[in-house]
């Protein structure tokens, strides 16, 4: 199984390293107030993929923490353990 993933890693690697050699002429984002960024094509692209990914793990990572924090409240909260009681599950 691990030769498949590998396998498929490489092929994914090769494919991404042939579009970039692809797509290596240079581009112009022109932004406002006569401001111009000029890079080939394919670092604009992995620009613009890194920050929506990055964005993306903001996006799941703060609902996350606040989860957490209001888990450890609620297990603030529970009584303790009593004998004839199932204890509290671990997360």
């Amino acid at each position: 199984m691990r030769i498949v993933t590998w396998a498929i890693r490489v092929i994914v690697f090769v494919l991404l390293v042939a579009f970039a050699a692809k797509n290596a002429d240079p581009v112009t984002l022109r932004f406002y107030f006569d401001l111009a960024w000029q890079a080939p094509l394919i670092v604009v692209l992995f620009a613009f993929f890194a920050g929506g990914a990055l964005f993306g793990v903001l996006a799941l990572v703060l609902p996350l923490l606040r989860q957490r924090r209001e888990i450890a409240l609620l297990r603030k909260r529970v009584p303790p353990e009593e004998p004839g009681h199932p204890p509290v599950p671990e997360l």
